[in-house]
């Protein structure tokens, strides 16, 4: 049985549609990760043989001020499912980001490339990657700019603002890979599939501005709203950003032989669904 842990989220809804065979959802009200003894009774009694975790606090700018939360959820927690999952012999899947990295190098990351967080999240999903590996059989998949059917994102935000709004001042200056869910689910089937261990890097392929994302966004939705640039000094944020965070799929290509479709194509495919399940 694989278990997903954080099943209620818009990754972990996601995961549970898309994974084959026998899978079971577990979310706060069933397991707190941040308790080894709620891990230790969950995973005991179930037995998977795989845990996902896809919970996590990822309000970026909010752990900014509840730091402790930050690593007790995004870092302890994995501690005590990486301990657990050991203890059982299952494989640990943990869901990492791209805010591990300081976006300085200019040219999309490798998945050894050196990390250097600069907020506090990036620092708590820093350190659940690093209590992964407190299980030899783990897995860690980096992803970013996520959106999907079951969550606030930024497709949504996008499509609800120019409702309301005739121009819409977004940032221009921060480069990343828009990255379905569904293609993230795909991606961490695969890697189990082919029973992969270590790190690796899975996100739409190609990249582009917030600001050019949000262009995509309207123009594949048919919506007309003037889109300008901004800064991201501009918006005062708490929490500082890497500015240029593609990840590199190469080793995700290599080993499984997938590669994920471009993100303008997996655009249109999320806004035919949207669009269907409306």
């Amino acid at each position: 049985m694989i278990l997903v842990v954080g099943a209620k989220g818009m990754l972990g809804q996601d995961l549970l549609q898309s994974l084959a065979g026998e899978v079971r959802g577990v979310d706060i009200d069933d397991i707190d990760i941040t308790s080894l003894e709620s891990v230790q009774r969950v995973l005991l009694t179930l037995k998977p043989r795989v845990v996902i975790n896809a919970a996590a606090y990822t309000d970026v700018d909010g752990c900014e001020s509840k730091q402790e939360l930050a690593m007790q959820v995004n870092g302890e927690g994995v501690a005590h499912l990486a301990m657990i999952s050991k203890d059982i012999g299952a494989k640990l899947v943990q869901v990492s980001t791209d805010y591990i990295f300081d976006g300085c190098k200019g040219s999309p990351y490798l998945e050894d490339d050196p990390i250097n967080p600069l907020s506090v999240y990036g620092e708590s999903k820093l350190s659940g990657e690093m209590n992964a590996s407190l299980n030899p059989d783990h897995l860690v998949v980096r992803t970013q700019w996520l959106y999907g059917l079951h969550g606030k994102n930024f497709v949504e935000t996008m499509l609800r603002l120019a409702k309301e709004k005739d121009e819409l001042a977004v940032v221009d200056d921060q480069i990343g890979s828009p990255t379905w869910t569904m293609a993230l689910c795909h991606a961490i089937k695969t890697l189990i599939e082919r029973d992969c261990r270590g790190t690796y890097h899975a996100v739409n392929s190609g990249s582009c501005s917030w600001n050019a994302f949000a262009q995509a966004i309207f123009a594949e939705a048919g919506v007309k709203v003037k889109v300008t640039p901004m800064a991201t000094t501009d918006l005062g944020r708490p929490a500082a950003r890497p500015l240029y965070s593609v990840l590199d799929c190469g080793k995700l290509k290599h080993d499984t032989g997938l590669q994920l479709e471009g993100w303008r194509e997996a655009l249109q495919n999320y806004l035919r669904l949207r669009v269907q399940g409306l």
